[in-house]
């Protein structure tokens, strides 16, 4: 059962669009560890453009090689298309930092410093890569979820949004969230998730069983990312959505424009969804994650997401 938890399992196989081939295989020493992260960059990439850097963060259990499959190669697909460069980094025994306080994990129980590790990895790929430090984001499943949001705390000026999937914010990284500037910030989660829940509280492991770590209600990181990008207090814009009522969810999504410094706040709240990835891999049964919503694609609302947003150009 303890490999069944959070959430992307030791998939076994790698998923990567043909165009730039195999992602890259890096290392990097910091903090006292060897990390290791992959890039995938397109053929064909023109030099003298600068590209936007995606960073693909895993759920806990899993690995940068899973990333790329729960998505189902979707990322690879619109960065051949359209121009991107994708890192997939590794978490410590396969486990973020997120500060959530689940000491039954190495990288919590030691306090292993992933804002360093992720911040010093996009300072090297920016090195070797045509990617454009104005456009640099993160997006991620449950414990990458909850890695992005405290990308966003702790290094808002390196990252120009997030995207959060299947992960509430830890109530110990709420109560000290001060970002340096407005990040933009993408959140999607499903009403029905039956491990971080809807409503906070203790993160769980399958039915229950374990109690890893607090996080505050979903509908409560979207408030606490309003007042810390000083949206307007009404939402702009309110839609909803049932186009496949044989899958048993629902979308309704908010739109909050026009933000502080240029950011904004999407959020799309899967009514029935569990603790999946939208349009994504259906990794482990339903009973033991809940369903996978066929209403979005994840990956497509990231991606749309993140091209309308850049860090602003004093910065």
């Amino acid at each position: 059962m303890k490999a069944l938890f959070l959430l992307l399992p030791l998939l076994c196989c790698q998923a990567y669009a043909a165009g730039g081939g195999a992602p890259r295989v890096y290392r990097l020493k910091t903090g006292g560890y060897e990390r290791v992260y992959r890039v995938y960059a397109p053929a064909g990439l023109e030099a003298g453009r600068k590209y936007p850097l995606l960073l693909l963060l895993h759920g806990g259990g899993g690995d940068g090689k899973g990333m790329a499959r729960l998505a189902k190669g979707g990322f690879e697909a619109l960065a051949d298309r359209h121009g991107a460069v994708l890192v997939y980094p590794d978490g410590v025994d396969k486990n973020w930092n997120d500060y959530r306080g689940d000491k039954s994990r190495k990288a919590q129980r030691e306090n292993i410093d992933d804002v360093a590790f992720l911040t010093e990895m996009v300072g090297a790929i920016l090195k070797r890569y045509p990617a454009d430090p104005a456009r640099v984001y993160a997006a991620g499943i449950s414990n990458g979820a909850m890695m992005s949001y405290t990308l966003a705390c702790r290094a808002a000026d390196r990252f120009a949004a997030i995207a959060p999937v299947a992960g509430a914010m830890p109530a110990n990284l709420a109560a000290a969230c001060k970002p340096a500037r407005p990040v933009a910030a993408l959140i999607i989660s499903g009403t029905e998730d039956n491990l971080v829940h809807w409503e906070g509280g203790p993160v769980t492991g399958p039915w229950g069983r374990k109690k890893l770590g607090l996080t505050i209600p979903v509908e409560k990181s979207r408030d606490f990312w309003l007042a810390a990008d000083a949206c307007a207090a009404e939402k702009k814009k309110v839609s909803e959505k049932d186009a496949d009522p044989e899958d048993g969810t629902a979308v309704t999504r908010e739109v909050y424009p026009g933000c502080a410094g240029g950011s904004s706040v999407e959020f799309i709240k899967i009514w029935g969804g569990g603790h999946t990835w939208p349009g994504g891999l259906q990794y482990l049964p339903a009973p033991v994650i809940g369903k996978t919503s066929r209403e979005i694609d994840a990956t497509l609302e990231i991606w749309d997401f993140f091209m309308r947003h850049r860090l602003p150009a004093a910065e």
